[in-house]
């Protein structure tokens, strides 16, 4: 749906995670092998829960962006409790991370991209497109932080026509 470039290191997982769901025409991304491919995922029983992770990160990204909920999911953080992390240590230079456990869990590395874009200071910055039927994930790489839609052409056209009408009327 966006035009924009990927959100930066491991928020890139995230985002695609998250953009797995086309809402407009309701195509599920984890419903192929190839989709699930591209978050990490083989098996179709774990399917469900990238799913879940999927609505808990697109509420917490509404939440970025300044707005509610878009349907009752379990809290990000609960989910995340689980994941299992290690501390990492770079014996070049001394800097320390947190990364998955077995490398493999959807969970961790998506725990471990959350962590690092705290520390990073960018977590804030990847927001869920306000417009309803989209709520696509973006990076919001404005100067203020207060980009609205992932595409200015397609979502922020749609919302400023719909604005435009409902004051010609």
């Amino acid at each position: 749906m966006t035009e924009r470039s990927p959100a930066p290191g491991g928020l890139a997982l995230v985002e695609t995670l998250v953009n797995t769901l086309d809402i407009e025409s309701g195509a599920d991304a984890l419903d192929t092998a190839e989709g699930r491919a591209r978050v990490g995922i083989s098996r179709d029983d774990e399917a469900a829960e990238a799913r879940a992770l999927r609505e808990s990160l697109r509420a917490v990204l509404l939440a970025h962006a300044g707005h509610p909920p878009h349907d009752e999911v379990p809290p990000l953080g609960e989910l995340l409790a689980a994941a299992p992390l290690v501390v990492t240590v770079d014996p070049a230079d001394g800097s320390a991370a947190l990364a998955p456990a077995d490398g493999t869990s959807l969970r961790a590395r998506v725990a471990a991209a959350v962590a690092e874009a705290l520390v990073a200071g960018t977590w804030t910055r990847l927001k869920a497109c306000e417009a309803a039927d989209c709520h696509w994930a973006y990076y919001d790489r404005s100067p203020a932080g207060r980009g609205r839609w992932c595409s200015m052409q397609v979502c922020g056209a749609r919302a400023k026509m719909r604005r435009y009408r409902s004051k010609a009327t």
